[in-house]
């Protein structure tokens, strides 16, 4: 184990973040350096908190089943290459989980009983960025071909995790992206301040050394018909996630200047990129509201924060959450807690329990307030609150409150897969669909989700297509559908 008397000795130590007033002038990460280079000068006395417990209650916490002890007594004893050894061995890319993950595995590490708990994710993030300087993150082509082709479609972390697994197994794999960039929503969706581009580019090129060939710019379903998919490849993979957004028809939902926030978060992600947008979406002296009080409206957030909003509100009609873990949320699962982004840190207001009643428009047809009132659920039930309607600036509404699973028409339609009661691609104990050959991974089988439950699912997705082409596999699979961790 680690330092055996660590968690004793030491507390808590995370990550320290850029200054506010200089972060919100760029699109760099708010960490200095990185991630993994601020915390890099204690992390080894950080991973020694590690307890080597009994039952490292942190496996089950993580979907992908990360060998956490392990590596953090590999990092205390100052091992870094056997560090990304074990990391690498669950997780295909740690460099998007350490960076995007919200860390169920922390609040369930027994340490957290009654102490704060292990700091895992920055340990995990030190490890692959200290990994990627040093050399240690290289090339792992097969060494013979199987002669079967694979398609996967989509290129977000569930499409990536499955191809790089693939390839690795010998299989021709190619990688379907209908945007002009291999990524899906790392590139697009998520904004650069919580993970530049740099890091999803580096991995890419590994892959590509590897084998597995990007197609990017295709839109499968229009541009590539189901039907040659299918003639062209031995199996499919459909890992293009739940891409359609939940929407709010009431009462001016028609006026201009409301937006999901899929069309706002791209568009900005380009021009950070360099790139060049026509009749962007700016939130430049608006007063913004977002919609939606989850990890979507925060990058809105600190978005509209960066564009120079001249106010920024972001409603949720959940009731605000408490500060420490609820009675009826004990430890290990993952508790409903306040939480404090640095998109929070930084700007903005927000308000809990409230529900959308009305848009307002201006004589030009664009939207200028929104009428909200206060509501409480009473048995199971959302009730308004009389006498609390009110209005607010809006002159730019960004709805962030989730989506609804994969958009069907295109392939989805052509190719005839069963959909379960919530629209998602319906899938068996193999990941496959009800079309032979058709596999699903992440959120378009699964929902709206975390990307660490992409990545596993992809990993699993990826040995269960080996198993139907070959007849056997040795691929790892960390969990099937059904399978749920203690802090889901």
């Amino acid at each position: 184990m680690a330092d055996p008397r660590g968690f004793l000795k030491e507390g808590r130590a995370v990550a320290e973040r850029r200054p506010v007033e200089e972060r919100i002038n760029d699109w760099n990460e708010v960490y200095p350096g990185s991630a993994g280079r601020a915390l890099l000068p204690i992390i080894t006395q950080q991973a020694g908190r590690c307890m080597d417990c009994g039952i490292p209650f942190c496996h089950q916490g993580c979907p992908l089943g990360n060998i956490i002890p392990e590596w953090n007594d590999l990092v205390w004893r100052d091992d870094w290459e056997g560090a990304i050894e074990r990391l690498h061995a669950t997780n295909n890319f740690p460099e998007f989980t350490g960076r995007l993950c919200p860390a169920p595995c922390e609040t369930a590490c027994v340490l957290g009983i009654n102490q704060d708990p292990v700091t895992i994710k920055n340990v995990e993030v030190t490890i692959i960025d200290k990994a990627w300087d040093s050399g240690l993150v290289r090339p792992q082509p097969p060494e013979w071909l199987s002669g079967r082709t694979v398609a996967v479609i989509g290129s977000g972390p569930a499409g990536l995790a499955a191809a790089q697994q693939l390839t690795r197994a010998g299989h021709t794999v190619a990688v379907y992206e209908r945007a002009d960039k291999i990524g899906g929503l790392l590139r697009y969706g998520i904004p650069e301040f919580k993970m530049e581009k740099k890091h999803l580019d580096k991995r890419l090129e590994q892959m590509r050394r590897e084998g597995t060939v990007f197609r990017a710019g295709v839109d499968v379903g229009t541009a590539l018909g189901a039907d040659k998919l299918t003639e062209r490849y031995d199996a499919v993979v459909l890992a293009m996630g739940a891409t359609e957004p939940r929407d709010l028809g009431v009462t001016g939902r028609e006026l201009g200047g409301i937006h999901q926030a899929m069309e706002f978060l791209p568009q900005a992600n380009r021009v950070a990129l360099g790139e060049e947008v026509e009749d962007q979406i700016l939130a430049t002296g608006k007063h913004v509201v977002i919609i939606g009080g989850g990890d979507t409206g925060a990058d809105c957030l600190g978005t509209s924060t960066r564009q120079g909003a001249a106010s920024i509100t972001q409603l949720e009609i959940m009731p605000e959450p408490p500060e420490s873990r609820p009675a009826g949320q004990p430890w290990p699962t993952y508790p409903m807690t306040f939480k404090v982004s640095s998109a929070h840190e930084e700007a903005g207001e927000r308000v809990y329990a409230v529900s959308t009643k009305e848009f307002l428009g201006d004589e030009d047809g664009n939207v200028r307030a929104l009428r909200l009132v206060d509501v409480v659920f009473e048995g199971g039930r959302l009730t308004e609150i009389e006498g609390t309607e009110r209005d607010i600036p809006a002159e730019l509404v960004l709805f962030a409150m989730g989506f609804l699973g994969p958009e069907k028409p295109g392939l989805i339609e052509q190719l005839g897969v069963d959909l379960d009661e919530r629209g998602n691609v319906k899938r068996n104990l193999t990941y496959e669909s009800s079309v032979s050959g058709v596999f699903v991974a992440g959120d378009a089988g699964r929902g709206q989700s975390l990307i660490v439950w992409a990545i596993a699912e992809g990993r699993a997705a990826a040995a269960a297509v080996d198993t139907f082409l070959t007849g056997s596999t040795t691929l790892p699979a960390p969990i099937k559908p059904t399978e749920r961790p203690l802090v889901v």
